[in-house]
């Protein structure tokens, strides 16, 4: 009934889609399974991609020739990069999405991919033989060989939703729970836990005054998640802004003595920078407000989506709390928040690929290594995909440095560190963050794809070398032309910087605190004209790499001397035990991680510098 794939890909959410794009588009024939074909790729969360850190991780996605950037992009119903106010560094894409759409159009674009099969089942089990998995095994007990087999099982092994006293098998509301795959994997061996994430209610658009509430619209010019040239919304939807009180928060109260999380029903770890309304109040009693964003699902849906009230409280209470919310006096409730505990498994226990090192060609990817968020799923799930191809080649595995993405750092982070509570990205786990910058990730990621292989990078890699010789001559302009005292002192003494006695290059003056590109080419005609040649995204990036040059190099350097301890490799069956000079902390981590160089091993936790130093005169360094 079914030919041996090259890739068999369990689960179509969002780390499903780019696994399956990923290996399809580098030639592999794939096998997308999930339980459910109506809810492929199914925001179960928020409605929104992007935000701080998680943006960078959607463009870094882009740029290696994954989707989650387009689709986003075709079905925005509003765009804002946040962070303006501080450095480039920080700037984060985000974008409020059409729900329905969403789904819509990443289901339609793995439909057009001819090297992408799909089957709607449950699997609950997998084929083993010695340390190598050969397929999969269905609910209805059929076996489908693959030569790799790639887990995305996100909330859904052994999930149980929580709401109030009430508790039910589920991995998302509406949908069945996935049994039979963690008790398999415990047997292979595998440590396995259980996590535990949650979602807010969802309220009806049409009962909500919106204008007792703040006003939040998207940027004037919406800009892009994707390199490509994807469409610009002619419009765009406002989110709104409201607040819980004091009041709001002793309704709430009222019903801790029957919350899941409170009575000990729940077990699962959640995540700490996303918690609870209850959570909330009781960690920070001394508040008397909480602020909820009030977005809305989609262009043609009155449903909308109250961020910042997720609660599995009883349906009752949570009901009588929002309606004393700002704005929400009226509301009607389509279905209530919940919690959802589900199996996850360390990811120590995975190689760098994500191949686990217990079962050759095994990958896991996305919520079942202990992470949170569509963003961190759809980064995984890409580079599984990638992965799963190169191993069936027996070629090298695609892995980035810390220094080359923030995908690289999420992945680094987890196979070193493991997790305790469900893992989000944020800017200040990077020590390279002016390298990582969202603006870049083309120029960073699609030279690598394209050498990879990855379908359709031609076009991705023409544009890359516009854009690269584009801020060359805009950076060699900036370092060549002089300007005047009389041309610019006005404008200085106006920002409120230091006038010139004698001209100055430009690039120095670009150089200064609260000096922007933008506001230069206003008051220098030549400026002006000669920029007239560029796009504004080569522009930005070029004024951006000028004017932080100093510390773009230092982190360069920085970079450089932690990558050479990236080329000392660690023999994969070093016997750390016999090393006496290691403390027994060190000794047991590299025991259960077994790192590939020294430079994952100065990385793990417990392994300090002398551990390393010990490594080193082992090797003969």
């Amino acid at each position: 009934m079914f030919p041996k794939y090259d890739v068999i890909v369990v689960g179509a959410g969002h780390s499903g889609c780019e696994a399956a794009v990923a290996a399809a588009n580098m030639g592999s024939r794939v096998l997308l399974v999930t339980m459910n074909m109506q809810t492929i790729a199914q925001m179960s969360c928020n409605p929104a991609m992007g935000g701080v850190a998680k943006g960078q991780i959607v463009r870094e996605i882009d740029a290696l020739g994954g989707y989650s950037g387009i689709v986003t992009d075709k079905t925005r119903v509003q765009f804002r990069m946040l962070n303006r106010s501080k450095g480039p560094a920080m700037w984060s894409p985000r974008a409020q999405s059409d729900r329905m759409l969403f789904a819509h159009t990443w289901r339609m674009m793995l439909e057009a991919h001819p090297n992408i099969d799909f089957w709607q089942e449950m699997v609950n089990g997998l084929i083993v033989k010695g340390d190598r998995v050969l397929g999969v095994r269905t609910g209805l007990g059929l076996e489908i060989e693959g030569e790799t087999v790639i887990l995305t099982n996100g909330t859904f092994l052994n999930g149980i939703i929580h709401i109030g006293e009430k508790q039910f098998g589920g991995g998302r509301a509406g949908e069945r729970a996935a049994t039979g795959l963690t008790e398999q994997l415990i047997e292979l061996g595998f440590e396995a836990g259980r996590m535990k994430t949650g979602t807010p209610p969802r309220v009806d658009g049409r009962t909500l005054h919106y204008e007792r509430m703040e006003i939040q619209e998207g940027d004037a010019e919406a800009g892009r998640f994707s390199f490509t040239n994807t469409p610009v919304p002619e419009r765009q939807l406002p989110c709104h802004i409201t607040y819980t009180n004091p009041k709001v928060h002793e309704i709430l109260r009222t019903g801790f003595e029957r919350s899941p999380m409170f009575t000990g029903r729940i077990q699962g770890i959640g995540p700490r920078y996303c918690p609870s309304i209850e959570d909330k109040i009781d960690r920070f009693a001394e508040r008397e407000s909480h602020q909820l964003f009030v977005e809305p699902e989609g262009w043609e849906t009155c449903e909308v989506y109250v961020n910042g009230f997720s609660s599995s409280l009883p349906e009752e209470v949570q009901y009588k709390a929002l309606r004393l919310i700002p704005g929400f006096e009226d509301a009607k409730m389509f279905r209530p928040g919940y919690a959802i505990e589900y199996d996850f498994f360390q990811p120590t226990q995975l190689k760098p690929s994500l191949e686990t090192k217990r079962i050759k060609n095994l990958f896991f990817a996305g919520q079942i290594n202990g992470t949170t968020g569509y963003e961190e799923a759809g980064a995984q799930g890409l580079i599984a995909g990638i992965n799963a191809h190169l191993a069936i080649r027996e070629e090298e595995p695609f892995i980035l440095k810390r220094s080359e993405a923030y995908i690289g750092v999420l992945i680094d982070d987890l196979v070193n560190k493991g997790t305790k509570e469900p893992y989000r990205m944020f800017t200040s786990r990077a020590e390279y963050r002016i390298l990582l910058r969202q603006d870049n990730a083309d120029l960073r990621l699609t030279p690598l794809a394209h050498k990879l292989g990855m379908q359709g990078m031609e076009a991705r890699m023409a544009r890359v070398r516009q854009k690269e010789e584009a801020c060359k001559a805009i950076t060699r302009f900036m370092e060549e032309f002089s300007v005047a005292p009389e041309d610019i002192n006005s404008f200085l003494e106006e920002k409120g910087s230091a006038s010139l006695r004698q001209k100055v290059k430009l690039k120095n003056i670009l150089s200064r605190p609260h000096i922007q590109i933008e506001e230069l080419r206003q008051v220098l005609p030549e400026l002006a004209r000669f920029l007239q040649a560029f796009d504004e995204e080569s522009i930005r990036l070029a004024a951006t790499d000028l004017k932080y040059s100093g510390y773009i190099r230092k982190e360069k350097e920085m970079a450089e001397k932690m990558n050479r301890l990236e080329q000392v490799f660690l023999p994969e069956k070093l016997e750390y035990q016999k090393l006496h000079g290691l403390s027994s902390e060190a000794r047991e981590k590299l025991l259960a991680i077994r790192p590939r160089t020294l430079g994952q091993a100065s990385r793990i936790s417990g392994v300090s510098p002398a551990d390393i130093s010990v490594l080193l005169v082992y090797l003969g360094r």
